[in-house]
């Protein structure tokens, strides 16, 4: 026979438990003008969205509000899924303008990219104030309506493992991450300025140097052991490289792991090693050759063009008109050969520039102007932000999509994107797993 002290403390449990299902089983009703589904590419009207917890419930054009249910009314406007920016580095703040440009830009891309003044900024800075700056970053991304994005790197000693499990406990507002950790590299990293022998490990722990197999292995494995979520490996930017046998190495390795591998690549025979490896995606890629995109298109290598504007050159880097326009159309040509040829691709930004007046989130959209630019459909940049990103992230199942039973992460715009993309850069409602960070009705 339990004893009324016992029967008492076990009441009052059972009753917290009670208020505490109640209270999470909370519906969320969204009155949704609009709702796009990227995938199709199709738009319906007047659509509800019920939400409990951090799911979605139902969507239907005929649901009944539960009684009791929160109202969000958004009928004046268009609902999607929140975007994904696959290329972020929430951890690298330089101001616009710092970097050091002495040198022959136009055939050296990644020499001024990572050069003196990175190098500094990784010295000057400790791992606790880059997650500070992490935080900051990433509320301002989430804001703009990333509730997803894959942190590429530079991130001193696993800032961006913490910053994951914060967002995920609830201490601070921020987008879902999927974080690689420290970047798996030759020796030197992208550091091609101010290493000497005198001091050789100035490169880490930003960068994990590994040359044999032994080397990347352990660097594999310690990386998933301190929370990566994905590997980024660097392909090229120096004299010696990955060979096609060392990325599908690194590639099985993490693959034991389930893990998937991205790849900084801005050479020909870079992106050549990583397309013939089948690895999951070539950042950056921005002298590809015919050949090469064929073979990603073959291997399913998905392109995460980090596609810079001019506008973006010339005001963050600083690049003359002249440097600016080779850019341009380097970029833009090679946009359109793999839109042709088929390449899969998803959006990314590499932002690590400070621009004054800015915020991470609207210059992260500014790469879409290039796609513009090149032509793209509006339907496929959206595609490119939404269902194929998540695809490539291996989060198809979770997020990316408005269905049943996938994460809430819910944006709303005054447009259409599949008729006026730029409405993208207007985000008036964010809400990611259930909880709304943005409501400007």
């Amino acid at each position: 026979m339990i004893k009324t002290k016992s029967l008492k403390c076990l009441t009052g449990f059972l009753l917290v438990v009670f208020l505490s299902h109640a209270l999470s089983a909370k519906i969320t009703a969204i009155k949704a003008g609009k709702l796009v589904d990227p995938e199709k590419g199709i738009t319906q009207v007047n659509q509800i969205i019920l939400v409990e917890g951090k799911k979605i419930k139902a969507i239907g054009g005929d649901l009944e509000i539960p009684g009791g249910a929160t109202v969000i009314d958004l009928s004046d406007s268009t609902i999607l899924p929140g975007l994904f920016d696959c290329h972020v580095h929430l951890f690298i703040c330089l101001l616009a303008k710092d970097w050091v440009r002495s040198i022959d830009e136009k055939y050296r891309f990644q020499l001024w990219r990572y050069g003196n003044d990175f190098l500094n900024y990784t010295l000057n800075n400790t791992t606790t104030y880059r997650a500070l700056q992490g935080v900051k970053n990433g509320r301002e991304m989430l804001e703009a309506g990333f509730t997803t994005v894959r942190d590429a790197g530079g991130v001193g000693n696993y800032a961006d493992t913490d910053l994951r499990r914060a967002i995920e406990n609830g201490l601070v507002p921020g987008p879902t991450i999927i974080n690689s950790g420290r970047i798996i590299s030759p020796i030197g990293g992208q550091f091609t300025w101010g290493l000497h022998a005198e001091r050789p490990g100035q490169g880490e722990p930003e960068y994990f140097y590994a040359d044999t197999k032994d080397e990347i292995k352990k660097a594999v494995r310690e990386n998933i052991l301190y929370g990566a979520k994905v590997l980024k490996i660097i392909a090229d930017d120096q004299p010696y490289i990955y060979s096609a046998e060392d990325i599908k190495f690194i590639k099985d390795e993490a693959a034991r792991a389930g893990l998937k591998v991205a790849a900084h690549s801005e050479t020909e025979e870079g992106a050549y090693n990583c397309a013939k490896a089948g690895i999951a995606s070539i950042e950056h890629g921005f002298k590809m050759s015919d050949q090469t995109l064929k073979l990603a298109e073959k291997n399913n290598v998905y392109l995460v063009g980090t596609d810079f504007t001019g506008e973006y050159l010339k005001e963050g880097y600083g690049f003359s008109d002249e440097m600016v326009q080779y850019w341009v159309d380097l970029i833009i040509d090679r946009i359109k050969r793999a839109y042709k040829i088929g390449v899969p691709m998803a959006y990314g930004s590499d932002i690590v520039l400070e621009i004054p007046g800015k915020t991470w989130g609207e210059m992260s959209k500014s790469t879409m102007d290039s796609y513009v630019r090149a032509g793209l459909p509006a339907e496929y940049i959206l595609k490119m932000m939404t269902v194929n990103a998540a695809r490539l992230l291996g989060v198809e199942n979770e997020r990316g999509f408005l269905k049943e039973g996938m994460a809430a992460d819910i944006i709303a715009t005054p447009e259409n994107p599949l008729e006026k993309i730029q409405t993208l850069k207007k985000v008036k409602f964010v809400m990611k797993e259930g909880i709304v960070y943005v409501n400007q009705n």
